[in-house]
């Protein structure tokens, strides 16, 4: 066996790897969105269990309040930093531009 054919095997396989590894990855999504919507139909036929889920998911945003919020905060900031840098970005092009054009 060549080198050259030993490396045209190696990529081949390779690529049937990642190829193989993307059906998996999209049957594992489709399997779940499919157990996610089952799970959703059951749920709604039987309204205690949804007062149910209500209670816990209510429960644990009460008990994780303080950390929601301060995380809540932090991407808020993050996004007020995030456009003003960007507005500063773009007047600097605008400045520089008209530099240009003058």
């Amino acid at each position: 066996m060549s080198h050259t054919h030993g490396k045209q095997m190696m990529q081949s396989m390779g690529a049937n790897h990642k190829a193989m590894g993307k059906l998996v990855q999209g049957s594992v999504s489709s399997a779940t969105v499919h157990t996610g919507t089952q799970l959703m139909k059951n749920i709604a036929k039987h309204p205690a269990l949804v007062f149910g889920l209500g209670l816990a998911v209510g429960f644990f945003v009460y008990k994780y309040r303080k950390e929601i919020i301060s995380s809540t905060t932090k991407v808020v900031d993050a996004g007020k930093d995030f456009v003003l840098q960007q507005k500063e970005t773009l007047e600097d092009i605008v400045a520089e531009t008209q530099e240009d054009n003058a």
